[in-house]
């Protein structure tokens, strides 16, 4: 059992006990894979890589739910290991992620498909190394996927539990997987021919809104907090309340991230600043730069934007550009809206006043971003 702060919502405590509950899992892997084959061996070790630390909001976000409903400040195991599903489900996710962003790095490491390709050079093995690294960072992300529902199945919670959160579990899969298809659908789309259409403006900015709802919200906090509240028997309202509570939260989350994705401190954020100008990734911030710049200004950041050569000037070019357009001030200002609405659905909920204490300052940790 962990107690939960509500000054302090992602505890040391906590984390060590998320930590502790997935190390344990995979623990309990090592035997079935080993029996399997040796050579199974970097699956295991690069799930433990890439699971260990993190932010661990999703878990988070879960367990304050429970303790709103239930009335609690006090954990128990199983829900902590029900939580800490979530984060290998998130983990099998990035995975995936990595490979359809030809990401090299993720916190601070080499991406896992970067990590299989180097087995594959090390060895001198036959056919293509990148096509082998992203083999099996694709396995591993299935692997994590098949293991996050284990983990949850497993938990110790009792029969009515499991299946009250299941529904939830079910759901986010689903969600995810299709946000994550209208990403790499908002990726195909030229953000500069669009951008010059008033229509087409319409369209780029709903569309990056519509996979934000979907990829990032539900998937980063409304699920898992209607995992914890269902896994605490919350009422209709209550379940209500927390996604009108979450759903403007999970955009301002993501908004902040994009945000950070540009001009972010890399020691904070563990990937390289310029990697998704880079890679040309589609957000709202790129979406509102692209209509509101100039026409020269607009038709230089095309040329800037998914160049895999930029370097460090044409990255500082492309930040001033999005940032002269006035997008910068204008994502910052939905993002304060966006936190404004959760911040008025949390107070009106019928929740436990620890639990909305705890649930508020993690809000603004996930906005704010100061961890």
């Amino acid at each position: 059992m962990v107690s939960l702060v509500p000054a302090n919502p992602v505890s040391a405590d906590f984390r060590a006990a998320v930590s502790g509950a997935i190390t344990a899992f995979l623990d309990g892997q090592a035997e079935t894979l080993a029996s399997i084959h040796p050579a199974t061996a970097p699956l295991l070790e690069r799930a433990r890589v890439f699971t260990d630390g993190g932010k661990r909001l999703r878990p988070a976000f879960c367990a304050w739910a429970y303790a709103a409903v239930a009335g609690t400040d006090d954990l128990p195991d199983a829900v902590v290991r029900a939580a800490a599903s979530l984060d290998v489900l998130h983990v099998s996710a990035l995975m995936h992620d990595d490979v359809m962003d030809a990401s090299d790095y993720r916190r601070g490491v080499p991406a896992a498909h970067r990590q299989f390709e180097a087995d594959h050079r090390s060895a001198a093995w036959r056919g293509d190394p990148e096509q082998f690294g992203r083999a099996g960072a694709i396995l591993l992300g299935d692997l994590l996927l098949v293991w996050s529902e284990e983990m949850y199945r497993r938990s110790g919670l009792g029969t009515a539990e499991l299946g009250r959160g299941r529904p939830h579990l079910e759901a986010v899969r689903t969600e995810v997987t299709a946000g994550q298809y209208l990403d790499v659908l908002a990726q195909a789309r030229d953000p500069y021919a669009l951008s010059r259409t008033p229509e087409g403006r319409r369209h780029l900015t709903e569309l990056t809104r519509t996979v934000v709802t979907w990829k990032s919200a539900s998937y980063t906090i409304r699920r898992p907090l209607l995992l914890g509240a269902a896994l605490a028997g919350a009422s209709d309202d209550q379940l209500d309340a927390l996604t009108a509570f979450a759903q403007p939260l999970g955009r301002a989350f993501q908004y902040r991230d994009d945000v950070l994705g540009i001009y972010g401190d890399e020691a904070l954020t563990g990937k390289d600043s310029g990697e998704d100008l880079r890679v040309g990734k589609l957000t709202l911030l790129v979406a509102e730069a692209f209509g509101r710049a100039s026409e020269a200004d607009a038709a230089e950041l095309a040329g800037l934007f998914g160049d895999p050569g930029l370097d460090a000037a044409g990255v500082a070019r492309a930040r001033a550009i999005i940032d002269s357009s006035g997008a910068t001030g204008a994502v910052e200002e939905e993002i304060d809206r966006e936190f404004d609405r959760a911040m008025a659905a949390l107070a009106g909920s019928d929740l436990s006043d620890d639990g909305r204490a705890g649930l508020t300052a993690l809000a603004r940790l996930a906005v704010r971003r100061d961890f």
